[in-house]
């Protein structure tokens, strides 16, 4: 085993939330570690999950009858049964005190949000929600920027027991309907446009056709972003949001106009000179409210008179959110969650294997269409404040972020595989622009985090912090790989399974294997399975996208590898594996290596039909200034022989301007693999930039 790159201190180890959680449960431990308390969580789920219910403190307005019923059934185990609670009601808790929201744009612009004006703009808005007869089980959809708003009308629903389903307002009118149209929304927020990369964005004709097209909406709420009083006369029966809570709030709305952002109370600091805006203490970076050395809580008492949400007690599989499948193999699936698996998954991850404490500054870097912005927002129940950011990473320049990074004095920084993967190919160094005093963790996901990105994390953003790349999916709204402030980081590697899931990893024969690659598997069910698919018949595409290859046991579709740490090694997703000459290999294999060229922005494998077999295809987009040449080619085929094998090797090297991705940055090997074979790509209107596409159609160089 190689020497880690990170080791956590003891004070870090002892006063880290895993830690508590060990301590409480060492009665029930062969010994106080840390693999001791995972088999004991398998060993012994209905104890684990019941014990860490009673440890974060989960509101139910009724007890729970049972934890798990039907253990063996997978699908089908059903879990606390008899409990009645609401997710909104364990996110506003009203012990919170202080800034719960903090908002930039890529303009510049900071809008804060205080624990009271969030309970209130959510009960005012849940009220008139509830005006127009949602209730129980309706559907309400966001086409909505990552801002506030977005976070009050999720809330509003919740409190009621609607269901939440949102895009990014980058997705285009078709992938939108393909998306909401299934779920027929009886409400749709949405935002008049956006901002990336210095251009300004109007959404509101995608809107006006989104709208023509659902016949079940009863009410468009357009949130004024670009405009703070849009023109809405194009879309049928559009309202402004800020009209919307002035109504609500009528005379308390704090003396702000109704509409944009003062309407909902929220403060919009004025200029700063270095362009952001900030706002009194928080330009230095102190935070006056919050006690962080002792991890307790200064903020204050509740606003007289505030506001508050009123919660319906709902069972705790309550449908809560639609998310969505890419849509690159078909019409995307709509995957329900519910309520109750949601929030105990998210506070496990968020609390345990995250380390968040009451008063963290919490980022990700994330739109309102990746599940990571559901689960970035479940840090409310812990008391953490949300940092929220909606445009380019890199408009104006690469260290915008971390400039916010400072400001906010974060703890945690959330992004993908693929921004850091960037953001160390720009040139720009972190720790040689900004103190990030208070960063402890910096997490990653969305594809496998390269070995290379780890030496920068450490070298070029803070050589003392829990580098966590973790993996699971929209399909489960959660993690499988998690971190741990109790553990090493390895280069290379994702620390641990998460507690509580039984993962493993298969052969073709399912087989568990060690020190090989295979299937990454869970064998034994989880309060954050998928409540059904919607519009599924007796559960058969649930069946089929899980439990298929291997009968009771969820196959989640990554190809990866057990290490002698106990960590993971991701080789990418099991339906892009490569197969020359019948030997499997896994994309992210050839990227980890190739991506290390400082001419390669990004490169996309896929394996062609050759002859009656499969080879090995690479293309490269590179960065500016740079050609594929001969010899650039030969020093890739040189390094993939050196550092993986013969079989790796590529037998065409290609250059491309664009690589096809979703709107989730992930790149899409089946597309290609289909245009390249003259078949059409299924549904490219879910790629961010279908155009993309075109590169790789009828290339004369895929036929020699």
């Amino acid at each position: 085993m190689t020497n880690p790159i990170w080791t956590p201190s003891p004070e870090r180890v002892a006063g880290s939330n895993m830690q508590r959680f060990l301590r409480a449960q060492a009665h029930r431990l062969e010994k106080p570690e840390y693999d001791a308390l995972y088999r004991w969580s398998l060993d012994h789920n209905s104890e684990f999950w019941a014990a860490f219910w009673e440890f974060t403190g989960i509101r139910a307005m009724t007890p729970y009858r049972s934890v798990l019923t039907d253990p063996d059934r997978m699908p089908g185990a059903r879990w606390f049964e008899g409990a009645r609670l609401n997710y909104a009601d364990n996110l506003l808790r009203p012990e919170h005190r202080g800034t719960a929201l903090v908002f930039y744009s890529e303009r510049g612009d900071r809008i804060e949000m205080s624990w009271d004006e969030l309970r209130r703009d959510v009960a005012v808005l849940a009220r008139a929600l509830r005006s127009t007869g949602v209730g129980e089980g309706d559907r309400v959809a966001g086409l909505l920027p990552n801002r506030p708003e977005a976070v009050v009308a999720m809330l509003a629903c919740a409190s009621l027991g609607a269901v939440w389903s949102s895009c990014s307002p980058d997705f285009g009118a078709g992938a939108v309907l393909d998306r909401f149209g299934q779920i027929r929304p009886r409400v749709l927020f949405a935002t008049d446009g956006y901002f990336y990369n210095g251009k300004t964005i109007d959404c509101r004709p995608t809107l006006a056709r989104v709208a023509e097209r659902i016949d079940s909406l009863e009410a468009v709420i357009v949130i004024g972003y670009v405009e703070p009083e849009p023109n809405l006369s194009a879309v049928p029966g559009a309202r402004r949001y800020g009209d919307i809570l002035a109504e609500g709030s009528g005379a308390e709305a704090s003396g702000a106009e109704a509409s944009g952002a003062e309407a909902s109370g929220m403060r919009v600091a004025g200029a700063e000179a270095s362009g952001m805006r900030v706002a009194g203490a928080e330009a230095s970076g102190d935070r006056a409210t919050r006690a962080h050395a002792s991890g307790t809580e200064a903020f204050g008492t509740e606003a007289p008179g505030a506001k508050v949400p009123e919660y319906k007690a709902l069972p705790f599989s309550q449908p809560l959110y639609i998310m969505y499948s890419s849509g690159t193999t078909g019409v995307p699936k709509c995957i329900v969650h519910g309520a109750g698996g949601t929030l105990i998954q998210h506070l496990k991850e968020l609390q345990l294997h995250c380390d968040i404490k009451p008063g963290d500054a919490v980022f990700y870097f994330t739109t309102t269409g990746w599940m990571m912005w559901n689960w970035m927002v479940s840090a409310l129940a812990l008391g953490a404040t949300l940092v929220l950011f909606d445009g380019s990473p890199f408009h104006p320049d690469p260290g915008v972020l971390w400039r916010i990074a400072e400001r906010e004095n974060l703890a945690v920084f959330g992004t993908s595989a693929k921004y850091l993967s960037a953001l160390e190919k720009s040139g720009y160094r972190p720790a040689e622009h900004v103190r990030l005093a208070r960063l402890a963790s910096v997490l990653s996901t969305g594809s496998p985090l390269a070995p290379s990105s780890f030496d920068f994390v450490y070298k070029h953003i803070k050589d003392d912090l829990q580098l966590s790349s973790i993996a699971g999916g929209t399909d489960i709204i959660g993690c499988f790989i998690s971190g741990n402030p109790m553990l090493p980081v390895y280069r290379g590697e994702l620390q641990c399974s998460a507690l509580g899931l039984a993962v493993d990893v298969f052969d073709d024969g399912g087989r568990p294997v060690r020190g090989q690659k295979g299937e990454l598997v869970c064998t034994a069910p989880f309060p954050s399975m998928p409540v059904s698919f919607w519009n599924d018949s007796g559960d058969a595409m649930y069946r089929a996208a899980y439990f298929e290859r291997f009968p009771g046991v969820w196959c989640h579709g990554d190809y990866v590898e057990m290490t002698p740490s106990g960590g993971f090694v991701f080789h990418g997703r099991s339906d892009a594996i490569l197969n020359p000459g019948g030997v499997r290999i896994g994309t992210s294999e050839i990227y980890r290596i190739v991506e290390n060229f400082e001419e390669i922005a990004e490169a996309i494998a896929v394996g062609q039909q050759w002859e009656g077999d499969v080879r090995v295809v690479l293309f490269v987009r590179l960065q500016p200034g740079h050609r594929l040449n001969d010899d650039l080619a030969e020093r890739i085929r040189l390094a993939v022989r050196r550092d993986a094998s013969p079989r790796h090797v590529p037998a065409r090297t290609l250059e491309t301007p664009d690589i096809p991705r979703t709107r989730s940055g992930k790149i899409v090997e089946l597309a290609v693999r289909d245009v390249i074979h003259g078949r059409e790509a299924v549904n490219a209107d879910a790629l961010a930039n279908p155009e993309a596409l075109e590169y790789f159609s009828n290339r004369a160089e895929l036929a020699s």
